[in-house]
């Protein structure tokens, strides 16, 4: 067991189990025992062991260190002085420690003793404050009561005066004492149970605090803050005749197609409990979270007693409608001219000299792609609001929108080439929006120039100038020598005078987007031509499906305005998406408002969508995919620098392919190419068209890593000759076949091995060996194959021109006559092409 041999340690052999051996150290060799007593603890030494270990027992391990014996053998290196300095070193931590957790749990016992004393302090106020609330309530009471009191006493009839008559005296006098005892013993019962009285019928309640409980206070509890509104309430109505039916408010209830119950209940102001109890009887078992359509909800209306207002989801648009101003608010406005006139005439370069800058240096390919606003002050101080178009004839849209918000139309001819297609149809967007016509003949510098023929031919499109006695304007000018200038303005400001152009400013600002793109730093942008009123910095608008709030405006010179009139131009900035190319924007009042019209509006296009789609039956949707099992589709995505010119595309794609291959556009966007639109044409196998617009980084990776073509463009020529070559790539080839010659059989040899061989003189052309061949007899064609073999005597051979004899044999074919006629033919592949 130990070292003591199971004896126990001298002077502990009193009694059993007075001690107990825990532990045994030693130092060096000499080994020591520590017993535990019921009084001390005792290290005994073993028996021969080191004075020091004895020395060490006999103090009862005292916090001294024992200094070790000689004969001990310590580590190597440790003298007896660094030994003993360790010890103490060891001694004086362990009494620090000792020290240092002595103070922090004087300190924890301090703070608990402060927090304690500020809960008590909190407690003491807490009741002193219910204390002064409750004695002004019952003062409130008393003082309600005695004015009550004295109503009743001032508001009772007078005590007959005749002592004769004492039974009406008595009978009146009779119920006022009951009722003023019984109002005393009502007061006197609330004083009680006002003041916790411990009669049995108080309530406790509220939080029993240990100095009540030691101190013997209030053994009732003060009635909580609701108990007593609740009793002033009753009081109050009591006091006021309460008790008595209110009358019923009877409401104009707002119904829509269809609503939630709850919501109906709040727009009746009844218990959503009594609103499904109603809907329950009516045999609608729902709750109170359900919906429930505008029928029901004008039932449940009708039976609690309120009227019903019907609406629908459009009247959200209602704040959008405005009243017709007034003929003393509209004061004059600058008109708005659009460009229009074929491609290459000079439209830009008409313009660009008009505001002396150089737009068309700046243009890819010389040509006009997107729709440009600009406003010009001329030398006598007017200011014109000019629209450039594009000419190209893909861009119809533009065209057409530039005429339906435009107040003058200035048609551009050049002198040298006359009227060319996207000159007539300028002249049919002109008179389809119903716009006065100027003709600018361009051009007129040039030594081939003929601007007689330019009027003439104008003649065949109902165009009569004023030099051929018609009504239209026309000015020969040159955008180059700057001829004629003058005079187009003076015919503008003309025109411009007789139409009379008004517009009221002061009124909420209503315009139209003539062009919308996606912005790397600045988000969506839209250029905006305000119509009536004027756009204020920080307006609230709803334009199509989307809504905003003017962030910023720069005006066509890329300057911050803070205010844009009518007929101004402006690029509008703080849109939450990017708007379609021809919407209408409307300032409104609030962003709920621009919220909710906006969310109407997308709810509503989606729907739309919906519909086309389920209007399909399964009858369709089969014959459409049997049709459709022979068209190849090239399938592509589209992205562009704005919204007008992504449209322009799309339309261009539409009208590419024949019955057998068609382009289809899976998407088209305004900004950069994302991972998005990568992911999407890799799932499709499309390529990506980038119009003036370039892919991210990010986009750049995927592409490559995925192997998805990415073509940028910036000419929407070279788009769409390239698209057309690519359709133009699914397309079959066409099989001709070209007659070679005749042979005319002459007679026919049976050979073992070969079969019937005919002898033919070749009548026509010439006999191939590889040529295809039909077998005529009386001019009908029996039998189409191939030759299997051609020979000449008795070699074999490649061909056999016209005049020569020959044997033939066809391959697996033999029924061949004497007269019957040869047709030798050759079929070759022609690759198609789109128009």
């Amino acid at each position: 067991m130990n070292d003591n041999d199971g004896k126990k340690p001298l002077g502990l052999r009193g009694g059993p189990r007075t001690g107990q051996v825990k532990q045994s150290f030693s130092h060096g060799r000499t080994k020591n025992v520590v017993v535990e007593t019921k009084r001390k603890r005792v290290v005994v030494p073993k028996p021969g062991a080191a004075a020091a270990g004895a020395a060490s027992a006999s103090s009862g391990g005292g916090a001294a260190p024992a200094k070790p014996s000689p004969q001990a053998k310590r580590p190597a290196g440790i003298s007896d002085a660094e030994l003993e300095r360790r010890m103490k070193a060891l001694a004086a931590a362990k009494a620090n420690e000792a020290e240092e957790k002595r103070r922090r749990e004087e300190e924890e016992r301090r703070r608990e003793e402060e927090r304690e004393r500020r809960r008590r302090e909190a407690e003491e106020k807490e009741r002193e404050e219910r204390e002064r609330t409750e004695a002004a309530r019952l003062k409130a009471e008393e003082d309600e009561r005695r004015k009550r009191e004295a109503e009743a006493a001032k508001n009772a009839p007078p005590k007959a005066a005749a002592p004769a008559a004492p039974a009406p005296v008595d009978t009146r006098a009779k119920p006022s004492g009951p009722r003023k005892a019984d109002r005393e013993r009502e007061a006197a019962e609330a004083r009680s149970r006002g003041r916790g009285g411990r009669d049995g019928a108080g309530r406790r309640s509220g939080k029993l605090t240990l100095n009540q409980a030691l101190s013997g206070g209030e053994g009732g509890r003060q009635r909580s803050v609701a108990a007593m509104r609740r009793k002033q309430e009753r009081m109050r109505q009591k006091a006021m005749g309460g008790g008595g039916s209110h009358e019923k408010v009877i409401r104009d209830v707002q119904v829509p197609e269809t609503i939630v119950v709850q919501e109906l209940a709040n727009r009746m102001a009844e218990r959503v409990a009594d609103v499904v109890k109603a809907l329950m009887k009516m045999g609608m078992m729902v709750t109170q979270n359900q919906s429930i359509d505008a029928d029901t909800a004008e039932l449940i209306v009708e039976e609690f007693g309120h009227r019903i207002q019907r609406v629908s989801d459009a009247d959200v648009e209602d704040v959008l409608k405005t009243e017709e101003d007034r003929p003393e608010d509209l004061v004059p406005r600058p008109p708005v001219i659009t460009v229009m006139g074929h491609v290459d005439h000079g439209k830009t370069s008409l313009l660009d000299a008009i505001r002396h800058s150089k737009v068309t240096a700046s243009e890819a390919g010389g040509i006009t792609q997107h729709i440009g606003a600009y406003q010009v002050t001329t030398d006598s101080g007017q200011v014109l609001t000019f629209l450039d178009t594009p000419g190209h004839a893909a861009f119809t849209s533009m065209r057409a929108r530039g005429a339906q918000v435009t107040d003058i139309v200035v048609l551009v001819v050049a002198a040298d080439d006359s009227v060319m297609p996207q000159t007539v149809e300028a002249i049919n967007h002109a008179k389809a929006a119903g716009v006065p016509m100027i003709v600018a003949i361009n051009k007129c510098d040039k030594p081939d120039a003929n601007p007689d023929k330019v009027r003439t031919e104008l003649l065949q499109h109902e165009v009569v100038v004023e030099s051929l006695s018609g009504d239209v304007q026309d000015v020969e000018v040159s955008a180059i020598t700057g001829k004629g200038l003058d005079d187009l303005l003076e015919a503008i400001a003309l025109q411009a005078e007789l139409l009379e152009l008004k517009a009221n400013p002061n009124r909420k600002a209503q315009g139209a987007v003539i062009e919308a793109k996606l912005d790397v730093g600045r988000g969506p942008v839209a250029t905006v031509l305000v119509q009536n009123g004027t756009l204020h910095k920080g307006d609230v608008f709803v334009v199509g499906e989307q809504w905003g709030k003017v962030r910023a405006m720069e005006n066509d010179r890329g300057e911050r305005v803070s205010e844009a009139g009518p007929s101004v131009p402006v690029e509008v900035l703080g849109l939450h998406g990017t708007p379609e190319a021809g919407d209408v924007l409307n300032v409104v009042e609030t962003e709920a408002q621009a919220r909710e019209i906006a969310e109407y509006r997308h709810q509503r296009e989606k729907d739309r969508r919906a519909a086309a789609g389920s209007g399909t039956s399964l009858e369709q949707l089969l014959a459409q995919a049997k049709a459709n099992e022979n068209v190849k589709e090239l399938p592509i995505l589209v992205k562009a620098d704005v919204q007008g010119s992504a449209e322009a595309i799309v339309q261009a794609m539409e009208k590419i392919g024949n019955d057998e291959v068609r382009v289809r556009v899976l998407h088209a966007g305004v900004g950069a190419i994302t991972e998005t639109d990568v992911g999407l044409a890799e799932a499709s196998g499309a390529p990506i068209i980038g119009f003036n617009v370039r892919a991210n980084a990010p986009a750049r990776a995927s592409a490559n890593q995925k192997g998805v073509e990415i073509r940028y463009y910036s000419v929407i020529y070279d788009l769409v000759d390239d698209v057309k070559k690519a359709a133009s790539g699914l397309l079959s080839a066409e099989v001709r076949e070209k007659f070679i010659g005749y042979a005319e059989i002459r007679e026919v040899f049976k050979v073992s091995g070969v079969g019937k061989v005919a002898g033919c003189l070749v009548t026509e052309g010439v006999a191939r060996r590889s040529a295809g061949v039909r077998l005529l007899r009386d001019n009908v064609v029996i039998h189409e194959g191939t030759l299997k073999t051609l020979k000449r005597f008795k070699d074999e051979v490649k061909e056999v021109q016209s005049g020569q004899e020959c044997g033939m044999a066809f391959e697996n074919y033999d029924d061949i006559r004497v007269g019957d006629i040869i047709e030798i033919f050759e079929r070759e592949e022609v690759e198609r092409t789109l128009d």
